[in-house]
């Protein structure tokens, strides 16, 4: 396969992957915003959305305060952002038709036609049940082009290429969410376990569509060290960390079977699953929970450069 193609496909689907990531981050926010004021502290929920999107620098630099207007409006249309709702459909379907005939229709069908509802909708005037049926909408964009890959294309190169993209972005996500919630969102005062913390929790799971999971595996009320074990280790979980690097593994393995050879993609990601594999939630507590999710974004970018350098480039 040419890299080229390698790279749109790659691409492709971190970007719908990202813009499901942000209709969950603001779906989770809005829901926050809403809570009465004894439960909603005096943290800005829609300052803690931008921190989770990562581009808190740019959007201050454009904004003076985070506001539902403002932080909407720089997260689904602003045509500065790269990473807002409609830049990341645009990319994407700009990326989809570069590589047509490697999708499945269906593929194509579902990024095509978001696209094309996207410039039929008028900007910029998303209020009230109107926004969470759009955020709704964006999940299930995401749905629909994630069961369409998994359901119809053939598991060959492509499938791997698509799948990696959606992959890298899927645990950078999980792990902003999880670094978020306990340096930016619950404020300092509050002791972790009380109201607030317990509807921050809530809403963080709704977010990674995890609320049902938990209560599965724990049967217990929701306690911060058991959803991060969820979020982190859990295998079972596809949005964890574990479960999102053990595919990757495998997809890299399926690539360095079919182009006869391995490289530091494969060495970075069999060590980051190591890692995970080896960590108790516990040992991960003790020294730290943001500078156990900051490493491990720091390696998860890293496997992103060399994937690039390995097959992209």
């Amino acid at each position: 396969m040419l890299s080229r193609t390698a790279d749109n496909l790659f691409w492709l689907s971190r970007y719908v992957e990202r813009a499901e990531a942000l209709a969950r981050i603001l779906e989770a926010t809005q829901r926050l915003a809403s809570l009465p004021v004894a439960y909603a502290g005096s943290t800005n929920e829609w300052e803690s959305a931008v921190n989770s999107a990562g581009c808190s620098a740019a959007f201050f630099a454009k904004h003076e305060e985070a506001t539902a207007e403002t932080v909407v409006d720089y997260l689904v249309f602003e045509k500065d952002n790269p990473s807002s709702i409609v830049n990341c459909f645009e990319v994407a379907r700009h990326n989809a038709r570069a590589v047509r005939t490697a999708l499945t229709i269906e593929m194509w069908e579902t990024i095509n036609g978001a696209w094309l509802e996207l410039r039929r909708r008028p900007e910029r005037k998303l209020v009230g049940e109107e926004f969470t049926r759009f955020l709704g909408w964006v999940k299930e964009i995401g749905l629909r082009f994630d069961g369409s890959a998994s359901r119809t294309m053939l598991r060959n190169d492509i499938y791997s290429f698509s799948r990696l993209g959606m992959l890298l972005e899927r645990a950078d996500n999980t792990a902003r969410i999880l670094d978020v919630k306990y340096h930016l969102l619950l404020p300092e005062e509050t002791k972790v376990g009380g109201g607030l913390d317990y509807y921050q929790w809530s809403a963080i799971l709704r977010a990674v569509s995890a609320q049902t999971s938990y209560h599965w595996v724990y049967r217990q009320s929701l306690k911060p060290w058991l959803i991060a074990d969820l979020l982190i280790l859990n295998d079972q979980m596809p949005r964890s960390l574990a479960a999102c690097y053990g595919d990757m593994v495998r997809h890299l393995d399926d690539l360095s079977r079919g182009y006869g050879r391995q490289g530091p993609s494969q060495r970075i990601a069999r060590a980051t699953r190591a890692r995970l594999e080896n960590a108790g939630i516990e040992e991960v507590f003790q020294n730290g929970l943001h500078e156990f999710i900051t490493g491990f974004i720091g390696e998860n970018n890293r496997l992103g450069a060399a994937i690039h350098e390995q097959y992209l480039a």
